[in-house]
């Protein structure tokens, strides 16, 4: 347990914060469908790339890990799974588990992906395998319930059309878009439905043209991917992760001071980055210039009206420091995220009441009112990164307030309480 110790003065601090997760994760299997050698540099590491990364070892590809110049040296096969078993681990990592689920179906063989409880318990892939297997591909759930552990009888997945639904994870259609160019066929998909979490098929697609792979993305209802196509090897530079600089932005706005964050803008990909135009709704000032972007925070933060579905990983961050906003705080069109490492909406209401705050909770969103006092509480994570690091806001705000199970943000952030305390010298940590 970490009790996180209040900060009186308000922050003035340049912050660096890990590579992007959603890019690295990416970027390994791209890399590893390549043919030759690429770099990897800003990376990723936490549980979740190494999930990725001991799984793409298991299947043939030659990885090279430097944890400490934050890169990776790839080998990639060209499309080929020289291996025709493999056992994979992917954690709680949906990054890892959506794409290789795909990316096996690629080889001839056996492969069996499991994970951990709450993967196998509550995080949906039905879907995606559906779309698989209308594409040929034979997989089936050990339970019976199209759910982790998974067994796939590779046969070399040559393409086709497909039908998918996107609407509990963008992860699905990423899946396919990545292992589609290396296909014989190509891989035309079209879904059925509301597609949630746009900016993160923005990334997708980015990283597979800088790649050298071209994708037909009609109006994010369609998607073509001619067969055949090669991956080429690269050297690449992983953006800050947009989803974890969002927590110092919301530090900045929460204590009236100033964070910068260098080498990311706000043209970035990263849907999530745009969370610091949320804060300026709330009364902060936000400055981007020279690949940086610095947010200053005001005496008296408002509370806003917001659809979040888009950047929804963020929705905690704003959820935490609402009740120090003047007037109600509404987010919406969230559903996607009770299905993703816990039930989110009811977490961060469950947890939100737990220090006196009063909340709303819908199916698809939350209202969070103003509160004078905020009650101490030892707060539960759920074993989700994203709760711990949240509610770390508000005991930056105020005192009392203890965050169970720290090492989750091992998931995303390994170093995130460390970053928390450098802030001030006040904060002491019990782990």
């Amino acid at each position: 347990m970490v009790e996180i110790k209040p900060i009186k003065n308000p922050i003035d601090v340049t912050i660096k914060v890990p590579g992007s997760k959603s890019y690295t994760n990416r970027t390994l299997l791209i890399a590893s469908l390549a043919n030759g050698k690429s770099h990897l540099s800003g990376a990723l590491f936490s549980d979740d790339t190494d999930c990725m990364v001991d799984s793409l070892r298991k299947l043939g590809v030659s990885i090279l890990a430097d944890p400490e110049n934050c890169t990776f040296e790839v080998v990639g096969n060209g499309g080929n799974i020289p291996v025709s078993q493999a056992d994979l681990y992917i954690g709680n990592a949906g990054t890892a588990a959506r794409p290789l689920v795909s990316y096996v179906a690629l080889g001839n063989g056996r492969f069996r992906i499991d994970g951990d409880p709450p993967m196998r318990e509550s995080r949906p892939i039905g879907d995606l395998l559906d779309a698989l297997r209308q594409l040929g591909v034979e997989v089936r759930s050990e339970l019976n319930n199209d759910r982790f552990p998974l067994i796939v009888d590779a046969k070399k997945l040559r393409g086709g059309k497909t039908r998918l639904s996107a609407n509990k994870s963008s992860q699905f259609l990423t899946s396919l878009l990545m292992i589609a160019p290396v296909t014989q066929l190509g891989i035309e998909i079209e879904l059925e439905g509301n597609l949630i979490s746009k900016p993160y098929i923005d990334i997708t697609i980015s990283v597979m043209r800088a790649f050298g792979a071209d994708v037909i993305n009609e109006d994010y209802h369609s998607f073509k991917v001619y067969g055949s196509q090669t991956y080429k090897p690269r050297n690449y530079q992983i953006e800050p992760d947009a989803s974890n600089a969002s927590y110092f932005f919301a530090l900045a706005a929460v204590t009236g001071g100033r964070v910068r964050l260098e080498n990311l803008s706000l043209n970035s990909v990263q849907g999530d980055i745009h969370f610091v135009n949320i804060l300026q709704q709330m009364g902060c000032q936000v400055i981007s210039k020279n690949r940086a972007i610095e947010v200053v925070g005001t005496e008296r933060l408002t509370g806003v009206d917001v659809d979040m579905s888009e950047i929804s990983d963020t929705s905690l961050t704003l959820a935490a420091i609402a009740p120090f906003a003047e007037g109600k705080t509404t987010i919406r069109n969230i559903e996607h995220i009770r299905w993703q490492e816990t039930d989110r909406i009811h977490a961060v209401v469950t947890e939100l009441r737990k220090l006196g705050v009063s909340v709303t909770e819908y199916d698809d969103a939350i209202e969070i009112e103003p509160v004078s006092e905020i009650q101490p509480a030892e707060i539960d994570t759920y074993h989700d990164h994203r709760m711990a690091m949240s509610f770390s806001l508000i005991g930056i705000k105020k005192p009392g307030i203890k965050i169970k199970n720290p090492g989750c943000v091992n998931k995303t952030f390994p170093t995130f309480f460390d970053v928390l305390a450098g802030l001030d010298q006040q904060a002491t940590y019990e782990i």
